[in-house]
């Protein structure tokens, strides 16, 4: 009986999983002082090290968040869900204050108390916070229902719509959005209709965009039809929204199989615009070649499987949602923003996760790692395979009170 209580009572603490993190977060601070010393030294009165400093304060800080985080109980998430919602989207309105900062012609940013913070990166933990909490108090046939997806989506549509009218970011909007509706759609396997449907919905809305976009001179679709022109035909427009798809795809075309060698990139001498941010993993491939470009592939498919892993170990379905949004954000933000890169899709400007520049993004995916290390905490990988142990947990417990 002891001996069974103390392995119920033993804390299992995901390594793997911290590596990975520690790994792609390590590689990331690499790759900014490689892509963006030179830039930094014009721009920045000979200091090399500006944004590798300004990323290296961000992971220690986010490391900082994420040990807190690791042991906040997720219940409490669910008592403040309606909290964070609202600081989710009250801070997307601090743009249109004196705290808000712009920057490249865009106002996305805020500053307080000294640090710049980008309310979009806010959002997304919001909504996974926010649309876990929804999902987990319907009944199954709520979720099957139209009504159900639509008071699901309704919170996250309100912040994709603000994000997007006020701070002009279609990107982040669109990851806000998506991450609330594949929680949603791998909540219920059962009745995937009507998800198929809005699916459908999505997809005719995109071809007519693109289709639309070929009579751009006399609709004035504005510079997101220039990006989906330039995406079409980039030489057409390589002197301008196609010049940066194109300078990319030089990038990874000149790293051949195994690369120009660390810190021997071109491109990031001026030539590829954001070359430290959106546009990184084009250096990645420039200078480590198809193989680091790969290996950095693999590792998030490992970070995602890790995920899913943990999600198969646990039965408290609010914790497997939380589990679902944080897998969601980070799948569809290392595949668009690879897709970008390729000029596989329109240029959406959206960072690579924990590698690309950017303080506000690499803190908050931090705080989500937290998130995931704390459920990983309930999981005991060693005794038996999922179905398995949950079937021997619920038997020890009717045998520990027989």
């Amino acid at each position: 009986m002891g001996d069974k209580r103390q392995v119920k009572n033993r804390r299992y603490f995901d390594y793997l999983l911290l590596f990975i993190v520690l790994f792609l977060l390590g590689f990331g601070l690499v790759m900014i002082y490689s892509t963006s010393s030179y830039v930094s030294s014009l721009n920045y009165d000979g200091d090399g090290l500006y944004f590798l400093r300004k990323q290296a304060i961000a992971v220690v800080l986010g490391l900082a968040v994420m040990t807190v985080v690791s042991f906040i109980p997720t219940e409490l998430y669910k008592k403040l869900a309606p909290l964070i919602y609202f600081v989710s989207l009250a801070s997307i309105f601090l743009v249109l204050t004196g705290l808000g900062h712009e920057s490249h012609g865009a106002r996305r940013w805020i500053y307080i108390f000294g640090l710049s913070i980008q309310p979009a990166e806010i959002a997304k933990i919001g909504v996974i916070i926010t649309s876990a909490t929804l999902i987990d108090r319907m009944t199954p046939n709520s979720r099957r229902s139209w009504g159900g997806i639509l008071v699901t989506l309704a919170p996250a549509a309100l912040l994709s719509g603000v994000i997007y009218f006020l701070t002009d970011n279609f990107s982040s909007a669109f990851i806000v959005g998506g991450i609330a509706f594949m929680m949603i759609t791998l909540s219920e396997k059962k009745n995937l209709r009507p998800y198929i449907i809005l699916v459908g919905v999505a997809i005719i809305g995109v071809i007519a965009f693109i289709a639309l976009v070929k009579f751009h001179d006399k609709l004035h679709l504005g510079f997101r039809g220039e990006r989906v022109l330039a995406w079409l035909n980039p030489e057409a427009y390589a002197d301008g929204k196609g010049f940066q798809p194109i300078q990319s795809l030089y990038g990874i075309g000149s790293g051949g199989i195994w690369g120009k060698g660390l810190g021997k990139s071109m491109q990031k001498l001026g030539f590829l615009p954001e070359a430290h941010n959106d546009m990184i993993f084009s250096i990645i491939c420039e200078e480590l070649g198809l193989f680091g470009g790969l290996a950095i592939i693999v590792m998030f498919i490992l970070m995602l499987w890790r995920i899913r892993d943990i999600s198969s170990h646990i039965t408290n379905t609010y914790e497997n949602l939380l589990l679902c949004g944080v897998f969601t954000h980070i799948a569809m933000q290392v595949i668009l923003n690879i897709a970008v890169v390729t000029n596989t899709i329109p240029n959406t400007g959206i960072a690579l996760p924990f590698i690309s520049y950017g303080g506000s993004s690499v803190i908050f995916l931090l705080a989500e790692m937290g998130i995931v290390m704390r459920i990983a905490r309930d999981c005991d990988f060693k005794d038996a395979p999922p179905v398995k142990k949950k079937r021997r947990v619920k038997e020890e417990e009717i045998h520990e009170e027989s």
